[in-house]
């Protein structure tokens, strides 16, 4: 599994129930969005054999889209999954918490339609907005043996915790029922 940098990174790390030591690459609190899909590409070249996730968000995803052209010249059989919520999300959640919901330059409301985007690639692209839809494209997803691009269409108030703040120290870990 890869991931870009923010909720997606967070979410991955907390929810997934890794199997194998070094199955998780990241680049750690570094803020490098539009590092998760390319460096999926490169860790199903390396291991042919493995399934290989990129878990990513709207906005880092953007920044690294038109490698969808090289998973499909070659068929590189990643599974790129797009937690949509048309927000840079941890930029909102640090403005809400922090900054006393002054939002700003966070709005993704422009962004491309990714299934379609994923298919003008020539990628099999899917999208969900509820659990059910969910569990229905991972598995078509799992049944293809090309890359599948997954957009998870998911609320922007979703914040990710715990949290500490700039500054804070983990005693002042913010746990998700104070703002």
């Amino acid at each position: 599994m890869t991931t870009d940098v923010g909720q997606n990174q967070m979410w991955a790390a907390q929810f997934y129930q890794f199997k194998h030591p070094r199955s998780l690459i990241t680049s750690g609190g570094l803020g490098t969005m539009g590092f998760g899909f390319p460096s999926a590409i490169g860790a199903q070249v390396g291991n042919p054999g493995r399934l290989v996730v990129s878990v990513n968000g709207d906005g880092g995803f953007q920044m690294c889209a038109q490698e969808l052209a090289i998973c499909a010249i070659h068929n590189i059989p990643v599974k790129i999954v797009i937690l949509n919520n048309q927000v840079l999300g941890m930029i909102r959640q640090w403005q809400e918490l922090i900054y006393d919901d002054r939002f700003s330059h966070m709005d993704l409301s422009g962004s491309p339609d990714f299934v379609k985007l994923a298919e003008a690639y020539g990628v099999t692209g899917l999208r969900a907005t509820n659990k059910d839809e969910a569990r229905t494209a991972w598995k078509e997803a799992m049944d293809n043996p090309g890359p599948v691009l997954i957009d998870f269409v998911i609320n922007q108030e979703e914040n990710v915790y715990p949290m500490v703040t700039p500054g804070s120290t983990i005693d002042d870990v913010i746990m998700g029922d104070e703002k």
